[in-house]
């Protein structure tokens, strides 16, 4: 089994001396950085990388005209998706998120070529190119969006976990969010109807410090956004989202706090985008100092690499497993660039009629 290093996860305290009307709930354990294999190592190190050269190549196609509209990418924040989704059953467990939403399908294991295909706009795609980059669904992985309105995936999150928990069906909701959707109100009328009828959901807060081009220190009173769920009375823990062998310990704790009743936790993941916020953002409300700091000191994918060296996996088995990734990335956009766009019969499916 694989060292893992000492847990920068941390979960919300309890006060020692109680407030006059505190109910002193329990609070999960401090959860440990996951113990992971050399080959679930690998597995983490792959997909990671899968999701880093995916997006570079979204980056490209974006320029060259080849996909519209908005298109925000995952890069700098691979750990939070693959730590988290690792830990999921695929087929019980249901996923929603917002619009940068690329990262969270790959790392479900869905097929590139079609998550290609559809930021392309094309018939082949995962929303038959209907859905584009924001808007990307699954029902048969149980991936619900890919939503553009900032936010509304918490509530639409807490109605997929109140279905887990009417059809007694054992799975659990993961809802992710930003540090600028934390900050809407239909997110804290989740967090009470979450924690009043203790719903199995993990709201995974990716604070990426930059709610488009505002840090999170600026637009929020609470910037340790763990700390949110506490009026509602429920828990969080602060994760180094930058350490996927963190984020899946601490999805461990979290998903074994809710499946054994106690209703939903806050996992809030402090990681940083190296790309402005969507394709469009020249990113000058920051300095290159601070991105390419980032990238040195904390970056995901080298972290693993690190490790895997200490494992006895070569430099040149690492460059292997980039040239093979490469490939299945360049395959994906070579489908998606070969492949019609839909028919103009299309435009009238999926929409939902009420007769009168």
């Amino acid at each position: 089994m694989a060292k893992a290093p000492s847990s920068r996860a941390r979960a919300a305290k309890k006060p020692e001396s109680p407030p006059s009307g505190h109910h002193n709930h329990p609070t999960p354990d401090e959860p440990k950085d996951y113990a992971a294999s050399k080959e679930e190592l690998l597995e983490f190190y792959k997909t990671m990388l899968l999701i880093r050269r995916f997006e570079e190549k979204a980056g490209q196609l974006y320029g060259l005209g080849l996909i519209g509209g908005f298109c925000h990418l995952y890069i700098g924040q691979e750990a939070v998706a693959v730590g988290i989704q690792s830990a999921l059953e695929v087929g019980k467990d249901s996923v929603i998120t917002g619009y940068r939403d690329h990262g969270h399908m790959l790392a479900y294991g869905i097929d590139p070529k079609v998550i290609m295909a559809e930021l392309t706009g094309r018939a082949a795609g995962i929303s038959r190119g209907k859905g584009g980059s924001m808007h990307m669904f699954s029902v048969d992985h149980k991936f619900y969006g890919g939503h553009g309105i900032v936010g509304a995936q918490v509530s639409l999150g807490t109605g997929l976990a109140f279905s887990h928990k009417y059809n007694n069906d054992g799975g659990v909701c993961v809802a992710y969010f930003g540090d600028g959707a934390s900050n809407q109100g239909q997110v804290y009328e989740s967090f009470n109807m979450a924690e009043l009828w203790k719903l199995p959901i993990i709201f995974v807060i990716e604070n990426n410090q930059y709610a488009m081009g505002t840090s999170v220190n600026r637009s929020s009173a609470e910037d340790q956004l763990y700390r949110r769920g506490e009026s509602f009375r429920i828990p969080g823990i602060q994760v180094d989202g930058m350490d996927v062998l963190a984020v899946r310990g601490a999805t461990e704790e979290a998903l074994k706090w809710v499946q054994d009743g106690n209703g939903p936790i806050i996992l809030e993941m402090k990681t940083y985008r190296y790309r402005g916020h969507s394709m469009s953002d020249p990113a000058k409300y920051r300095s290159r100092e601070e991105v390419q700091s980032v990238r040195e000191k904390s970056d995901p994918i080298d972290h693993v690499k690190k490790i895997l060296e200490t494992q006895g996996v070569t430099e040149a088995d690492l460059k292997a497993i980039d040239q093979q990734i490469r490939k299945v990335v360049n395959d994906a956009a070579d489908f998606a660039e070969s492949s019609p766009e839909p028919e103009a019969p299309e435009l009238y499916t999926d929409i939902l009629v009420e007769r009168y």
